[in-house]
């Protein structure tokens, strides 16, 4: 068989994928399961191998790159985790104030993914801030099964605090103009609406396919940018409720739902990634930020 496309992916496939990343299933049923599509040339291993993010060809702004300074801090999280290591990146030539955004990771800490993402931000024209949530437990262990598994170590709540930390430490930073948002992916897309909650004077908040909050919603002051993907059912299971709840306060947001995509489209590291609904929600997220930041 040749090399495998997307398209030769069951999408039953990437629904175990999705089990297996948010710790529904055991690496060891997955792989059970996975057996099932082993099937007209197709192996466990190829399909293992194809379905597994690739962080060494994927990303798109190094951590050297001459247009940004980006550079690891350490700041207080006294709720939450107590010190906490993040990427922090802006534009090597801007000598105004910029505006911030928290970047929040998925469901296994800062890796490299998420810090290109951050650094992406930066290269928008922001200060952007990556913390890793993983920092008590030693940081981010080098693969995705360590960090899901460190990840289940930690309160989610305590993790919240970290990242609304991460929000202040930003805000009161010489290079913020002091108006900063915050956008996540997965666990880091229920981050990004709970900050909209619990965080006053938050600027913007962008979730990419996160879990809603089922209360305070009343509180929210951040306008919203909602992202999810049409094939992501889990997630998209809650928002019909979380959406009346908005419309119901009075809330200020605007949600996209991306044809054909999954749960995990933006993430350019797996074939989950649908470059033509990551582009435009990217697009979408970084105008948006520029609307409401600047």
């Amino acid at each position: 068989m040749g090399k495998l496309k997307k398209e030769d992916i069951k999408q039953e496939v990437f629904d175990l994928y999705d089990d297996y990343a948010h710790n529904r299933l055991s690496r060891r049923l997955f792989m059970d399961k996975l057996s099932t599509y082993a099937v007209g040339g197709l192996t466990v291993a190829s399909i293992m191998s194809f379905i597994s993010p690739d962080y060494v060809k994927k990303i798109q702004i190094s951590q050297d790159d001459s247009r940004l300074n980006s550079e690891f801090i350490q700041y207080k999280s006294p709720k939450g985790g107590g010190i906490i290591k993040g990427l922090l990146s802006r534009p090597v030539a801007t000598k105004k104030q910029l505006p911030g955004i928290i970047v929040v990771h998925e469901n296994r800490g800062l890796n490299p993914h998420i810090q290109d993402v951050g650094r992406r931000a930066g290269l928008a024209g922001f200060i952007s801030l990556a913390p890793d949530a993983l920092t008590p437990l030693g940081g981010y262990p080098g693969n995705d099964d360590e960090g899901r598994k460190l990840q289940r170590e930690r309160d989610r709540n305590e993790m919240l605090e970290d990242f609304i930390a991460a929000y202040e430490h930003l805000k009161n930073h010489p290079e913020c103009n002091g108006r900063v948002g915050v956008v996540g992916f997965c666990f880091g897309g229920w981050i990004s609406n709970m900050m909209a909650v619990e965080v006053k004077g938050l600027g913007a908040a962008v979730p990419f396919y996160g879990g809603q909050p089922k209360e305070g919603i009343s509180k929210i002051e951040a306008p919203l940018l909602l992202h999810f993907g049409a094939l992501d059912t889990r997630v998209n299971a809650g928002w019909p409720a979380y959406e009346e709840a908005l419309k119901k306060n009075g809330k200020e947001y605007i949600a996209h739902m991306y044809p054909n995509a999954n749960h995990g489209f933006h993430n350019d590291t797996t074939p989950r990634y649908d470059r033509e609904a990551a582009e435009l929600a990217w697009e979408r997220t970084i105008d948006f930020f520029q609307k409401k930041l600047v």
